[in-house]
């Protein structure tokens, strides 16, 4: 079978689109991606963004946005409700374009560390050898000694704790070096860096929030999903519930609230209990990587009795004040017919309950356990029941997030270590010495100083004696 000379060489010919798609990616991809300024820039970006998210209320209902951010006026002049939702302002953490700057700034250090970081270790853990006195000129750090040997010199860089090379045909020649791990810090800086990355993202999509409104003595199961992530395990929930067995405030001398406090209760799928923890702001209950925290309060009911009736337990409502504070009240008949009734009103939970007529008009002040004559009955409060408002958080980024962290402390550290090397040469009864190191130079230079000071005393001493015995011995 024959194949002309035309067949040869369009075959010749036909372009490899592989290998151009890697010389592209090394000669004009690689030299963007890898570049500070860029990153510098991403990093920017991101912690505005999660500055905004922090500022901007996350997860928050349409009424909210309308309410706080309305278009006449816009906040800042252009922030309104429209804005947020149409760039996903309300749940910033979880949009397309938060991730993939994310991704992109992740793969910048990625491709920094693989490219530049990792072959400036691997060059730095590689030994070499001056061989030449004109190659000593051209370090940072340069001495030409007319007596000294490398023997006092290898043991001086090891009492300073230099790892010493030295070749084993030629003794003449060696290398010295410290301080290797302050060149991992910059790799491990990147790769916490990154873990971070990772641990947000991770904790973005399978993460949720929820928030529940529970009174005192109930049990309940957590629903009130407000915010969740595309691959969050929300039905872990089902698998317990909790009771809130006690809702309690403590209150200062001046009446304001000093802390609020609620005793859990974890049951499981047979009600019995798994596990009892008190809360409070800043100490919540985690249990199967859900965090339950302490984070309002309400009332919720009060418990009354009509002269010698079966005690009632009425539901209060929050009222609207226009001065701001909070109040819940609600309504009691007083005739069996519902034609007359009174109004309770109570602003926290110290047992103060405000009665008022259908005129308006306040007809007593009583306190938890007090009765009082309206409307020709004794009417009793018994009790004023609160309600605890409490956040259950889930978030399995945390850990990762954490471990990033740690990694990037540790990186800061490993970077403060100076690599330091040192190669000396002997040749023609002539000691050459230099140096060089990538931070600390003053001190660097001072202990080479010290270095040689000492290797120059001591040739100086070892001439003295050996001269001194040369004239005992004439």
């Amino acid at each position: 079978m024959t194949v002309n000379n035309t067949t040869q060489n369009t075959i010749s010919q036909k372009p490899n689109w592989r290998s151009i798609a890697a010389q592209s990616l090394r000669q004009d991809v690689l030299p963007i991606l890898t570049d500070l300024r860029l990153a510098i820039v991403l990093l920017l970006i991101i912690a505005f963004f999660s500055v905004s998210g922090t500022v901007i209320e996350q997860g928050q209902s349409l009424a909210f946005y309308q309410k706080n951010y309305p278009e006449h006026p816009a906040v800042f002049g252009f922030l309104s409700w429209k804005v947020i939702l149409t760039l996903g302002l309300d749940h910033v953490y979880r949009t397309w374009w938060f991730l993939a700057l994310l991704v992109f700034f992740g793969t910048s250090l990625t491709a920094c560390t693989f490219t530049r970081q990792l072959p400036a270790l691997k060059a730095a853990r590689r030994w070499k050898f001056y061989d030449q006195p004109r190659q000593f000129t051209k370090l940072a750090l340069s001495a030409e000694l007319d007596r000294g040997s490398l023997d006092i010199l290898r043991q001086a860089l090891q009492n300073r704790r230099y790892k010493v090379f030295q070749k084993n045909d030629n003794n003449n020649v060696l290398y010295a070096r410290k301080g290797i791990f302050g060149r991992i810090g910059p790799i491990i800086v990147h790769v916490g860096i990154v873990v971070i990355l990772l641990g947000s993202i991770w904790g973005a999509m399978t993460g949720f929030v929820a928030q529940e409104m529970v009174p005192s003595g109930s049990t309940f199961e957590i629903k009130n999903i407000v915010d969740a992530g595309p691959w969050a395990k929300t039905q872990i929930l089902k698998d317990w519930s909790l009771r809130v067995n006690r809702f309690w405030i403590d209150y200062t001398s001046g009446g304001s609230v000093d802390q609020f406090y609620s005793d859990l209760s974890v049951l499981n799928n047979q009600g019995q209990e798994v596990t009892r923890k008190t809360i409070f702001v800043n100490q919540p209950l985690r249990y199967h990587g859900v965090t339950v925290y302490q984070t309002d309060w309400g009332i919720s009911a009060v418990r009354v009795r009509v002269n010698k009736s079966p005690i009632f337990q009425l539901p209060m409502a929050q009222l609207t004040t226009n001065g701001g504070g909070r109040i819940w009240g609600t309504w009691i008949p007083t005739k069996p017919d519902l034609s007359e009734g009174v109004s309770l009103l109570a602003k926290d939970l110290q047992g103060t309950v405000l009665i008022y007529d259908t005129a308006g008009k306040l007809v007593d002040t009583v306190r938890s356990g007090m009765s009082t004559q309206v409307n020709k009955v004794n009417l009793t409060v018994l009790d004023v029941i609160g309600s605890t408002g409490l956040q259950i958080k889930a978030d399995p980024g945390v850990p990762i997030v954490y471990a990033g962290f740690f990694l990037l402390m540790l990186g800061v550290v490993a970077s403060y270590f100076s690599h330091s090397q040192v190669w000396a040469l002997q040749k023609d009864d002539r000691l050459y010495v230099g140096g060089k190191t990538n931070r600390a130079q003053v001190a660097f230079e001072q202990e080479m100083l010290q270095i040689l000071a000492n290797v120059d005393n001591r040739q100086y001493q070892a001439l003295a004696v050996s001269a001194k015995k040369n004239k005992q011995k004439a």
